[in-house]
C-alpha cells in the first residue's frame, strides 16, 4: 500500500465515530516523526504513541521531511495511526539523493528508494502518569524495509547486501513533567546499511548488530522544545577497497520543535551524518532537517 493510500484510510477512519481522533495528550509528548516514520525524535523512535489520541481512541498524523547536507539529500514522507494509546502503525517512503557520488560511480542522477513498515506497541508504563516517579513508558517496535538502490544494486549484491531486512527495537522514554525534560533510550537491533538504503548485512557481517540511540529535550514551554540526539550505526559491508570506502558514522543532531496547536508541528535540526561514502566524498556531511506534521 502507498503512503498517500494509507493517509486516506486513516483520514476515513478518523471520521467514522465519535471514539476516533482523540486530543487527550499535552502538546509535543506524542513526539514528532522520525525519518523511518515511527513516533519520536527526528533520527530516532521513541517509546510514546504518535497523535494526540489517548485510551479507547483512534489518532493518526502524516508527514514530509527533508535532509540537505552539502552533497546530498532525503526526503520522507509517511504516515501513522495508533489505537488505544497502546498500538502504532507506520508507512514512510524515502528517496536519497546520492548527488555528485552517482556521478562519480557512473550513476549520475541516481536515487535510492526505500519504503518502511513500522509497528510499535507499549508494554509498560505511561510517560505523562508516571512524570512523577521512576517509571519510564516502555515500548517494542519493528521497521520492516525493503529497498531499491537502482544501479548500485549489483555492487551491494556482491558485498552481501540484501535489498530486506527488519529491525527490531525497545525503547524507553522518562518524562520528567515538572522540570521539563524528556530522555529517551532505545535500543537498536539491525543489518542496516545506512538505515537500508545501501541494504542490509554484507560480507563483513550478516548478523544482527545492537545500536543504542539516545534523545534528550528540554521544553522550554508547552508549545517548543529544543534538544539532540545520537544514533550509532553498524558497519556490515566488506572491509575492501569499496567496503571501506562505504564505512557508516554515527548520527547527531540538534533540534527544535515548534507545535502551535495539537494538529500541526514544525521541527528543525542541524544534522551531522558523518562520511556517508568517503571513498568519493571524504567530508562529513552536516547541514539541514526540516519536517512539518499534521496530527488528527
Amino acid at each position: 500500500m502507498r503512503t498517500k493510500n494509507l493517509w486516506v484510510a486513516a483520514t476515513a477512519l478518523l471520521l467514522a465515530g465519535p471514539a476516533l481522533a482523540g486530543d487527550g495528550k499535552l502538546l509535543l509528548t506524542g513526539g514528532v516523526s522520525s525519518v523511518e516514520g515511527a513516533a519520536g525524535g527526528g533520527l530516532t523512535p521513541w517509546a510514546v504513541i504518535g497523535s494526540y489520541a489517548t485510551r479507547g481512541e483512534w489518532g493518526a498524523t502524516a508527514h514530509a521531511t527533508r535532509v540537505k547536507t552539502q552533497d546530498y539529500s532525503l526526503t520522507t514522507d509517511g504516515a501513522l495511526v495508533s489505537w488505544d494509546e497502546r498500538l502504532e502503525l507506520s508507512l514512510a517512503k524515502q528517496s536519497f539523493d546520492t548527488g555528485a557520488t552517482g556521478t562519480a560511480l557512473g550513476l549520475p542522477g541516481l536515487k535510492l528508494k526505500q519504503d518502511i513498515f513500522g509497528a510499535k506497541l507499549r508494554v509498560a508504563g505511561d510517560a505523562v502518569l508516571d512524570s512523577d516517579s521512576a517509571m519510564p513508558q516502555i515500548a517494542v517496535g519493528l521497521e520492516h524495509k525493503g529497498g531499491d538502490a537502482g544501479g548500485l544494486q549489483a555492487t551491494l549484491t556482491s558485498l552481501g547486501a540484501s535489498k530486506n531486512g527488519t529491525d527490531l527495537y525497545v525503547s524507553a522514554t522518562k518524562l520528567f513533567l515538572a522540570q521539563g525534560i524528556l530522555v529517551n533510550a532505545t535500543l537498536r537491533a539491525t543489518k542496516a546499511n545506512q538505515m537500508g538504503l545501501l541494504g542490509f548485512g554484507g560480507t563483513a557481517s550478516t548478523s544482527y548488530s545492537l545500536q543504542p540511540e539516545f534523545s534528550l529535550a528540554y521544553l522550554f514551554s508547552k508549545q517548543l522544545a529544543v534538544g539532540l540526539e545520537y544514533r550509532a550505526k553498524p558497519d556490515k559491508l566488506n572491509p575492501s577497497a569499496l567496503g571501506a570506502g562505504l564505512r557508516e558514522e554515527d548520527w547527531k543532531d540538534l533540534f527544535i520543535a515548534w507545535a502551535p496547536s495539537k494538529h500541526f508541528s514544525l521541527t528543525a535540526a542541524y544534522v551531522d551524518l558523518g562520511r556517508i561514502v568517503p571513498a568519493v566524498i571524504p567530508k562529513r556531511q552536516t547541514g539541514t532537517y526540516l519536517s512539518a506534521q499534521l496530527a488528527f
